[in-house]
């Protein structure tokens, strides 16, 4: 059985590796919707896995304090106001970042849209001629649009 300094070292030592973990997380996830904002996504790709990497390990760590509940109450109070203040910032931080994401998809889904609407029109103009002797126009079912794109 460890003694109680142990154990409050072993709880100050996972409360600040997950209250830095959190920290990183939401540096990342900020310049993610900077980028978003700034309409060049393309500038976050390079970084995808590794977002992705932290994001995982954020889940691991988080889910194993709340398996330990007496983990985060051994641990010193300056540690634990540090992770309350993180993970505050972290949810800011994740709630601009979402918001960003859907705006950056709902631009690129319009896009999309727009180009699929002026690929239609353009195959719709005159395709031949009817068995009346009228122009005929094609009803553009041959593209397929993604809706999840």
């Amino acid at each position: 059985m460890m003694n109680s300094g142990s154990d409050t070292q072993s709880a100050a030592t996972h409360l600040r590796r997950l209250s830095n973990l959190t920290e990183a997380l939401s540096e990342r996830l900020e310049a993610e919707t900077r980028a978003f904002v700034a309409h060049r996504p393309q500038d976050i790709v390079e970084g995808l896995g590794r977002t992705q990497d932290m994001a995982n390990l954020y889940r691991r760590e988080s889910a194993q304090l709340k398996a330990q509940p007496g983990l985060a109450s051994a641990a010193p109070a300056a540690d634990r106001q540090a992770l309350i203040r993180a993970t505050e910032r972290f949810e800011a931080v994740l709630a601009k970042h979402a918001a960003a994401v859907t705006a950056a998809r709902t631009v690129s889904e319009g896009v999309v849209q727009a180009i699929a609407a002026e690929v239609t029109s353009s195959r719709a103009t005159g395709t031949g001629y009817g068995a009346s002797g009228r122009a005929t126009t094609a009803d553009g079912t041959a593209i397929t649009l993604n809706r999840s794109a």
